[in-house]
């Protein structure tokens, strides 16, 4: 199958060949994200191979299927991007990576905390710099505190067994209990008033949509640590900045951001930020930012490129339905 890959970036070019070898599959790759204006660049093309920062709404989703296009698979769990009751009202198949390495966002999610905690960023700088001080490094220790995992899917369960191996104790908190999983789950409120370190491993849906907001960030515990590794919009950045500014948190990190579209996977070092939110959480000493990084590795990117060529298989032959398609595009 001939498939257009769009917002196409070094490591795709490097991973996505092989898998897509395997199926018979010719890749062509385009710089531009996927939206209306570029769809065009899809003419022609059975397949879109898409990724979390395009924006399949209605109308892009229109272009494509005038354009011949039957076949759309994401280099992404996430699929919010993506309007999948219109894709099935114009007849066209959307698959995702429901997993890849859920130990990749799960270690990075720990990655961040610890540079957070121990002021990691700040000290590398002054180090370069030929300063060796410790005055204001002070940090605090992981063992005895309480990590409040949102969202216990397999990321959020990796993050509790690690958590766990630091002599954390774990709270959770998710729409989908699961008694038998040895985790001990709390309601939101009682999770942000004892955790020390918050950190999201949930999906966006319209319901999750800025659930740490203005209320939940005044209900976390004084000095505790918001983490989000899950996707941008969960948290109302406007409140974020405003509880910073408070200083009622330790601080945060952060590898996703809700206007991350446009801002994310470019090089903007030569231009200035637009984007007022963003600037000043840059501007936070205790702001740990990451540009959606966490599935960088090399295992999540061999998974992601094996899972995407597979589903391009399976609809090539046909297959009806399956677990990598959205609910709502079945």
């Amino acid at each position: 199958m001939r498939v257009a890959v769009f917002d196409t970036r070094s490591y795709d070019e490097a991973y996505l060949p092989a898998a897509a070898a395997t199926g018979g599959h010719d890749l062509v790759f385009f710089e531009p994200r996927l939206t209306t204006a570029t769809a065009v660049l899809a003419r022609g093309f059975v397949g879109v191979c898409s990724f979390v920062n395009d924006r399949l709404d209605e109308e892009c989703l229109r272009a494509l299927a005038a354009g011949g296009t039957r076949f759309i698979v994401l280099r992404s769990a996430g699929y919010n991007h993506v309007d999948v009751a219109a894709a099935q009202r114009l007849g066209l198949r959307v698959a995702r990576v429901p997993e890849y390495s859920p130990h990749a966002v799960a270690e990075h999610t720990f990655a961040l905390l610890l540079a957070l905690v121990r002021r990691l960023p700040r000290a590398v700088a002054r180090v370069r710099d030929a300063n060796f001080a410790l005055d204001g490094l002070v940090g605090f220790d992981l063992h005895d505190k309480c990590i409040g995992i949102i969202g216990t899917g397999r990321i959020g369960r990796i993050v509790a067994n690690i958590a766990t191996g630091f002599g954390m104790k774990v709270v959770v908190n998710d729409v989908r209990e699961d008694p038998s999983s040895g985790l001990q789950y709390v309601g939101m409120q009682e999770l942000l008033a004892v955790a020390d370190v918050v950190t999201l491993h949930c999906p966006l849906t319209p319901a999750t949509h800025h659930l740490i907001d203005e209320r939940a960030l005044a209900h976390m515990k004084a000095g505790a640590v918001l983490i989000n590794t899950g996707r941008g919009a969960l948290i109302d950045s406007r409140a974020l900045v405003r509880a910073l500014k408070a200083e009622r948190l330790f601080g945060a990190a952060l590898d996703v951001y809700e206007e991350e579209e446009g801002v994310f996977f470019k090089d903007l070092s030569g231009q200035v930020l637009k984007d007022d939110v963003l600037a000043r959480l840059l501007t936070f000493p205790n702001v740990v930012i990451t540009a959606h990084q966490a599935f960088l590795t090399r295992e999540a990117l061999t998974a992601i490129a094996e899972t995407t060529m597979a589903n391009l298989t399976a609809f090539d032959q046909g297959a009806p339905p399956f677990a990598n398609e959205p609910a709502a595009a079945r």
